[in-house]
């Protein structure tokens, strides 16, 4: 009798958050990892999966994405499945689409729907994204944003405040913290952290920013070229290094806007990494600059980040930032949430926010996604066997969703 579904044989596996670079095989049973260990043997499983050459770690996290797509008015969102698996993501978290108004439909019609485990951060703005609204002082109501966080504490990780920054000059009307004060009140009410998207000028500065900010909130979009990070030495500026050692956190973001080499190389090797590697994937950007999530790392490993730092960033480092440390790994018992990934070599190019490249010469790509113990993602068919020794069921049509048709 075996003791696994299938074993995942002849990788390389990279777990972080225990410690592991190593060739080990990795079973799972049901829609857990049972065991993690050298030569496991083919015997005790019902299928074995040869995944040589590959390296096996956990789902990757995608702390900012948007994927309210049901939204209306229409708020730039991808529909999640459609671009996580393929890309070895099984956790997105969703930052601020939706606000206090809009998110139980965010939740039925998205989060309770689709296979990717999908996060929220709850926009300080009751409206959401995306319109006049963001603008608007009495739109922002900490106790109503922090409520929905204490409502929903299976969905929802924090709190998030961006784009207030269109009404000119700021006035008695638009005050120029109001914005980030109230999120951080809410935050305060939920005990939950604070991610913040920001624009800086005349009345509120860079610095002051993050002293605002409490050790465990979040600062996307550290590359933006609007941000003062370097000095003029071109190296991180000291107040940088200031505020991390304060606990305050840098998540890439890259976005349509927010990632510029001019800016990310010289802080990466001055010894300003990002705390984590995000996309903000929206498809303003999907088919533009960032693509998915592997695109961006494949970034960070071509400017000189060692692979098990790429995938550091990637999963444990954001499962512990927003509050779920029991993700992001494949501690046996934990959820098998694992991406089988390729390192290709050759010569490739990367673009900027600004449309310049920087040429590489390693990739990373997916071969399969596992989420929960499922095969949802498989590139090459490695978990498929060949037609000609396919079993009578080779005359069905077998769905994704377990459907089978005749």
């Amino acid at each position: 009798m075996t003791q696994y579904d299938f074993l995942l044989k002849g990788g390389q596996v990279i777990d972080p958050a225990n410690n592991i670079d190593a060739p080990l095989d990795l079973a799972v049973r049901g829609d857990r990892i049972a065991q993690v260990a050298p030569d496991i043997p083919s015997a005790q499983a019902a299928q074995t999966i040869d995944v040589s050459g590959l390296y096996v770690t956990p789902g990757l996290i995608d702390i900012h994405v948007h994927v309210y797509h049901t939204r209306e008015p229409e708020t730039l969102s991808i529909i999640a499945d459609h671009h996580t698996f393929r890309s070895g993501v099984t956790t997105v978290v969703d930052t601020g689409t939706a606000g206090a108004r809009h998110f139980l439909h965010f939740k039925r019609t998205v989060i309770d729907r689709w296979k990717t485990r999908i996060f929220a951060f709850i926009n300080i703005v009751n409206s959401g994204m995306r319109g006049p609204f963001e603008q608007d002082v009495s739109e922002m109501d900490p106790a109503l944003a922090a409520s929905i966080v204490l409502a929903y504490p299976d969905d929802c990780v924090g709190i998030k405040t961006a784009h207030y920054w269109v009404s000119k000059p700021f006035d008695d009307a638009h005050p120029p913290w109001a914005a980030v004060d109230r999120a951080l009140e809410a935050s305060e009410l939920c005990q939950k952290p604070l991610m913040v998207d920001f624009w800086h000028r005349e009345g509120r500065t860079y610095q002051e920013l993050l002293r605002k900010m409490q050790p465990g909130d979040i600062h996307t979009h550290v590359y933006a070229q609007q941000f003062p990070i370097l000095n003029n030495a071109n190296m991180p500026a000291d107040f940088m290094f200031e505020a991390r050692e304060r606990g305050i956190i840098f998540d890439l973001g890259h976005g349509a806007g927010s990632f510029w080499f001019r800016q990310a190389i010289p802080a990466f090797n001055g010894g300003f990494p990002p705390d984590s590697i995000s996309t903000d994937l929206h498809i303003g950007n999907v088919n533009g600059v960032v693509h998915d999530m592997l695109n961006t790392m494949s970034k960070l490993l071509c400017m000189g980040m060692p692979l098990n730092d790429v995938i550091s960033r990637s999963t444990v480092a954001p499962a512990r930032e927003i509050g779920h440390p029991e993700l992001g790994s494949l501690s046996i018992g934990a959820e098998a949430d694992i991406a089988v990934l390729r390192q290709e070599r050759g010569a490739f190019g990367f673009v900027d926010c600004g449309y310049a490249r920087m040429n590489g010469d390693r990739k990373l790509s997916c071969e399969m996604t596992i989420r929960a113990g499922e095969i949802v993602y498989d590139l090459n068919g490695r978990s498929t066997p060949l037609w000609e020794d396919a079993p009578p069921k080779y005359w069905q049509i077998r769905y994704p969703s377990g459907a089978i048709e005749p």
